[in-house]
């Protein structure tokens, strides 16, 4: 062989070897063939890329995250307020990405930083503060339309920090302690309120099981008089006169040896001692 062929040989091998592309699954080819775009981007897999002849630009098609630094807003009543971001995106037409626009990530910041001053500019700082959900719909939808051209889909915003001027930060502060101290004093009021009626329920309680306790020292005390009576009247039954006589005068001394000075005595008492004298 000679050296002429040898040398055609090893070009040739050379070409084919620049020429033979490794493409992944997460990206894709989009090949300019004399400065002109292939209508159909190439891969994954093995594709043959002509050298020379054809250039080859590589777009990875995974959802990546922008990181957008932190921005200076000013609200509709004219705060000052710090802003960053992160958005999430991924090419869904890596043609479009490649011909419509220069660098479609860097078009993608400079779209989000503009479209973020706007969409606060429109809102009070009240607003921007507590509608951060709302902000995020906006600005997605807002980047989406816009890079949609671009081949590019825009799927998620999301704030990562809202830094309001020093004054709101100590005014909002000062409204937390005091919120604070508020939940504080009606949990305290509450409690005490608790206890109040715990208190009166157990005094209730008290008081309820105290007049049961009486009602039924009572009924037992009356029963147990009652019961005294019953035996009494048995045995009084069984007693003859001479034995209600002992009783009767044993009586009459213990009433005489007290202090009273006026005696009431029964009726049987009297027809009693009648008997007596007429016996004797």
């Amino acid at each position: 062989m000679s050296m002429t062929m040898l040398f055609i040989v090893i070009v040739v091998l050379f070409l084919i070897y620049k020429g033979i592309k490794i493409v992944p699954e997460y990206k894709r080819i989009v090949v300019l063939r004399l400065g002109k775009v292939l209508k159909k981007t190439k891969g994954p897999g093995v594709v043959f890329i002509i050298p020379v002849i054809d250039r080859p630009i590589w777009i990875d098609i995974r959802e990546k995250l922008l990181e957008i630094p932190k921005q200076t807003c000013i609200t509709r009543d004219n705060a000052p307020i710090d802003i960053d971001f992160i958005v999430y995106y991924r090419v869904i037409d890596p043609i479009s990405a490649v011909v419509n626009v220069n660098n479609y990530e860097q078009a993608t910041i400079n779209l989000a930083t503009t479209t973020l001053r706007a969409v606060i500019g429109n809102m009070t700082l009240d607003d921007v503060l507590s509608k951060r959900e709302e902000i995020n719909a906006t600005l997605q939808a807002k980047l989406d339309e816009v890079t949609e051209r671009w081949g590019v889909k825009v799927s998620s915003v999301e704030i990562r920090e809202i830094t309001p001027p020093r004054n709101v930060l100590d005014a909002m502060t000062m409204q937390m302690a005091a919120e604070r101290e508020r939940r504080a004093m009606i949990a305290e009021a509450e409690g005490k309120k608790e206890s109040q009626i715990r208190i009166a329920e157990g005094e209730k309680q008290a008081a309820i099981l105290r007049a049961e306790g009486e009602k039924e020292a009572m009924i037992r005390r009356a029963e147990g008089y009652a019961m005294y009576l019953q035996k009494l009247l048995e045995v009084a039954r069984n007693l003859d006169e001479n034995s209600l006589t002992v009783l009767y005068i044993d009586s009459l001394e213990k009433i005489a040896s007290s202090d009273s000075t006026k005696f009431v005595f029964p009726y049987e008492l009297l027809e009693f001692l009648k008997t007596l004298k007429k016996g004797s």
